[in-house]
């Protein structure tokens, strides 16, 4: 056991098993060599794809991640008399090529230049080349849900509209709605629909009843919400040696995340100034900076964080209607460890 340390293993140019140490040294084991099994069969099942696209299609996978997603399919799968099967990784491998299709689209849409430290697909290629390969990738993860049946193409169904709307949303934005309403929709469909059904499919193919299997479900949704809403508050407040990233990217993009949103509201004189700065992207450094300033001195920080709580109340509240072993106080620390990356 390493007390909460990250581990790391690099496995050619991928990072897997990029995690906390989830408490039991057994647990740490069996999800380890599980990230393993789920590696490999990515790998496997993008090779499929015709010579000219297996670059394009593991552009990103090569270029490593955290792969959580697929790592709460695996600890979902402890709730159930099979856990880890065949359909797990299967599914497990479903849940990660989804979100890594996304990733590829994301990055058509925002005009993204880097992804995980690499040039992104349309920055390399192009964006017809980016949109074609998130495609395949669609099109590999379909191919896996046929063999596990109906009841996971249907959620996957449900799951890919909500991804989809999500983003129609975005792009559409608030117009006279509330724009803070807007952004919990958003990022609910854009981020905490997909670990949702990580945790959902989990527990479904490894044999755990229903009610299990929808507790998971929502404590999936619930640390989505805290994992977006955290990085958002970073993007914002962190320093690049703390976070990798350059602060204020968002705001260079025009996305006016929680934190913001919520300064924007203030009836103070650091309101009014965020209200005349930000009426779009911010194109100088010195915008930028003095956007970042007032946001410090805004209460935009402490509200989302508020919000960050809420949500891990929420999935904690879900937590304890799950039996009480090693799995679900992994998960517990999962969540825990998420806020504490902005106090």
């Amino acid at each position: 056991m390493n007390n909460g340390a990250v581990i790391r293993q690099n496995r050619g140019d991928s990072t897997i098993g990029a995690r906390i140490d989830l408490g039991d040294d057994t647990l740490n084991e069996h999800v380890l060599r599980g990230m393993e099994n789920v590696e490999d069969r990515l790998r496997v099942e993008l090779e499929k794809s015709p010579d000219f696209l297996q670059e394009k299609v593991m552009h990103l996978t090569k270029a490593g991640g955290k792969r959580f997603r697929p790592m709460f399919t695996l600890l979902a799968s402890n709730y159930g008399p099979r856990p880890m099967c065949e359909d797990v990784f299967k599914a497990a491998v479903v849940v990660e090529m989804t979100h890594l299709a996304t990733l590829y689209h994301d990055d058509v849409m925002d005009e993204a230049q880097m992804r995980r430290g690499v040039p992104s697909a349309n920055m390399r290629w192009s964006n017809s080349v980016a949109i074609l390969s998130g495609d395949i990738l669609l099109a590999h993860a379909s191919r896996i849900m046929s063999e596990l049946g109906v009841d996971t193409v249907a959620h996957f169904a449900e799951t890919f509209g909500a991804l989809v709307t999500g983003q129609m949303r975005e792009t559409e934005g608030p117009g006279t709605g509330d724009p803070i309403e807007h952004y919990m929709k958003v990022i609910n469909e854009k981020t905490g629909v997909l670990i949702a059904a990580a945790g959902y499919l989990g527990a479904l193919h490894s044999g755990a009843d229903m009610e299990t299997a929808v507790c998971l479900q929502a404590v999936g949704t619930a640390v989505g919400m805290v994992f977006q809403i955290v990085d958002d508050i970073i993007d914002i407040f962190s320093t690049p040696e703390d976070s990798g990233k350059t602060p204020g990217t968002d705001l260079r993009e025009g996305v006016f995340t929680l934190p913001v949103l919520y300064a924007l509201q203030e009836d103070t004189p650091v309101g009014a100034e965020l209200r005349e700065l930000l009426t779009g992207p911010l194109v100088d450094d010195a915008s930028v900076d003095r956007a970042l300033q007032l946001l410090a001195r805004s209460n935009g920080r402490q509200k989302a964080l508020a919000d960050v709580h809420q949500y891990l109340a929420e999935a904690e509240e879900k937590l304890d209607q799950l039996p009480d072993n090693p799995t679900t106080r992994a998960l517990r620390q999962l969540a825990r460890v998420t806020v504490a990356r902005v106090g």
